[in-house]
């Protein structure tokens, strides 16, 4: 089980966080980056996992700064309520409270990577192009990646999206590759959110083949 401790950023905000550590020695720190459904039962399960991997697993609640304790289900209304909330936070600040996360892990000295899902996907991304101080950094299917493809990654990335996703065509693939030529990106036969067993649109083989990719990724990069 986690607990749930308090991150500042650097303009003062004040942010909760769920972390969980391994039992034994860490292999390095993850920032575990959100959905627009919060840091819900999804998100911890997946640090949980992170943690049973080796990793010390911090992921930083977002909407912290519109709303406290957010943590939505999958429907229509929680979809719409996560979009509302995400309107509403630009993404410097995102980037700001991922940057505390990371600056927290790296504080114990372990080397930091962060993986992201869907928004949190754009974020990893961003704090591979934005953040010092990140090892690696794992994107699933950031729908806002291609307009940020401009700019420069400061570590390794690792990109995945599923090839059925309505949300992110293949023009965004393109635009991605066009920019990064050399930067590994994967496709799986699945759709938005393939990773996350609670949406209908879960593909258990792309999320467990996805998942070994990232593992694979992480013990290159964070040990």
């Amino acid at each position: 089980m986690g607990e749930t401790i308090t991150l500042t950023a650097e303009d003062q905000h004040r942010l909760t966080a769920y972390r969980v550590a391994p039992s034994g020695a860490p292999r390095g720190g993850l920032v575990i980056v959100q959905e627009i459904f919060g840091v819900n039962s999804h998100i911890k399960k997946v640090c949980e996992g992170f943690a049973a991997d080796g990793y010390v697993a911090l992921a930083p609640a977002l909407f912290d700064r519109v709303e406290a304790d957010v943590a939505l289900g999958y429907g229509p209304e929680d979809i719409e309520r996560g979009r509302t909330i995400r309107q509403k936070i630009e993404f410097p600040d995102m980037v700001k409270d991922v940057r505390a996360a990371v600056r927290a892990l790296a504080a114990g000295g372990a080397r930091v990577g962060v993986v992201g899902y869907c928004l949190g996907g754009t974020l990893a991304w961003l704090a591979a192009t934005r953040i010092d101080g990140v090892a690696c950094a794992v994107g699933y299917y950031g729908g806002g990646i291609a307009d940020h493809a401009g700019e420069r990654p400061r570590c390794p990335v690792l990109l995945h999206f599923g090839e059925t996703d309505q949300s992110i065509p293949p023009e965004h693939h393109a635009r991605i590759r066009a920019a990064h030529p050399d930067l590994p990106m994967h496709l799986y036969p699945a759709g938005h959110g393939f990773n996350c067993d609670l949406r209908a649109s879960y593909h258990a083989p792309s999320a467990a083949l996805a998942r070994q990719r990232t593992l694979d990724f992480l013990r290159i990069h964070l040990g």
